[in-house]
């Protein structure tokens, strides 16, 4: 399917530019005290170790100023809907980048510390409206940083999962923008007005072809919490076991999402 085009939301760059910088400060802290054993400690992300995420993390992160150091490109090619289009064709760089960035960098402490610092200048010195040149193709800026937004949510979950007692905060900011974003990107790839997708208290969308609704409650409609859309939406949680396990409601003939989900792994 070839990337969605809609841009559905507006999003106030300079409350993004604050959610990126306090998540990333959130999973920094938290980093910081692992212990060793912890992280060796596998991850629900096949052979990725904590240690191996934590790196990870601060790749995706640091791409923001490495993007920044790089010419500018002519045009904006890619919108933050595309973002969960263009991901899984980088997947095996992006895995033995962080592989590496892991084994060479054994201080993560100061690794995340020097991360932090050429974020927050790069972004200090950058005005609206600039373009950068990403693995798969320009972007706007701000546009990017939503989408750092993905990664930084996504993998704060990873880290919660895989280390018990962790308990890594989310901006409320970044969450809400994480949760919009992937929502936004099922409505881009299945249109309609079908089906009614509810993920209190950040996002409503409709999607799904098939007899529109107007009024009262709609026939089919899918409701979940905020970290479960999430994991469905990146392929952590398989759509069956979440219905078992009473993690998402859904009601009507067109309220299956199954064949839907993941949207990016």
């Amino acid at each position: 399917m070839p990337p969605a085009r809609k841009r559905p939301r507006a999003y106030d760059p300079v409350k993004t530019r604050k959610a990126v910088l306090a998540q990333f400060g959130h999973v920094r802290e938290a980093v910081g005290g692992l212990s060793a054993e912890r992280l060796a400690a596998p991850t629900r992300l096949g052979e990725w170790t904590v240690r191996d995420l934590a790196a990870h993390i601060t790749m995706a992160v640091e791409s923001v100023p490495r993007a920044l150091a790089r010419p500018e490109p002519p045009k904006a090619e890619l919108n933050p809907l595309d973002y969960a289009s263009v991901t899984a064709a980088h997947a095996a760089a992006i895995a033995e980048g962080s592989h590496g960035l892991a084994e060479t960098n054994p201080d993560l402490v100061a690794l995340y510390a020097g991360v932090e610092q050429q974020i927050t200048d790069a972004l200090a010195a950058t005005p609206p409206g600039r373009i950068i040149d990403t693995r798969a193709g320009g972007m706007l800026l701000d546009d990017y940083l939503l989408a750092r937004t993905i990664e930084l949510v996504v993998h704060t979950d990873d880290l919660n999962a895989a280390v018990p007692g962790l308990d890594v905060p989310y901006d409320r900011h970044a969450l809400a923008t994480c949760v919009r974003l992937l929502a936004d990107t099922l409505a881009a790839r299945a249109p309609g007005g079908s089906t009614e997708v509810r993920i209190p208290p950040y996002a409503v969308v409709q999607c799904v072809e098939g007899p529109r609704h107007t009024r009262g409650t709609p026939p089919n409609v899918v409701e979940t919490d905020p970290l479960t859309w999430i994991r469905l939406a990146t392929g952590r949680v398989e759509w069956a076991a979440a219905l078992d396990a009473a993690k998402v409601s859904a009601s009507g003939e067109r309220a299956d999402l199954s064949g839907l989900l993941p949207l990016m792994r």
